[in-house]
């Protein structure tokens, strides 16, 4: 028993080993609001609860639908805007796609210009060889 004594001393900190007692915990609530259902919370205490807004720079922002929306331009505006948003990004991909096929056409052109050139070619000098033979 001494031994362990011995053990559970600690000389930087004090003869022995004691961690001390934590306090009892409070009550979580003394509320009884979360007792109350939705409709009865709003007659009682007049709270409505309609989607969250923030003011950001003077800037007044609503949560609606997943996206945030400006109210200051009015709702119809931010909503516009975001369709035109949408549409615009939707025109840039039309934009790189037909960007892209002109691209291939040009380069379909190029390869039978070429063709083109070289069937010419040999036809003038199957024509130069036929006079010489003559």
């Amino acid at each position: 028993m001494e031994d362990l004594k011995k053990s559970l001393r600690m000389p930087l900190f004090g003869n022995t080993f004691s961690p001390k007692k934590t306090p009892p915990r409070k009550s979580a609530s003394l509320s009884s609001l979360h007792t109350l259902d939705r409709s009865t919370r709003e007659i009682e205490l007049g709270l409505e609860y309609g989607p969250p807004t923030m003011n950001l720079g003077g800037q007044v922002l609503k949560f609606e639908e997943g996206q945030w929306i400006t109210e200051s331009g009015g709702n119809a505006s931010g909503r516009e805007l975001q369709r035109l948003k949408k549409r615009n990004v939707q025109l840039e991909e039309e934009n790189n796609l037909l960007k892209l096929k002109i691209e291939v056409l040009l380069d379909m052109l190029t390869e039978t210009t070429v063709e083109s050139h070289l069937m010419e070619k040999e036809l003038e000098d199957i024509k130069t060889r036929h006079q010489r033979k003559k």
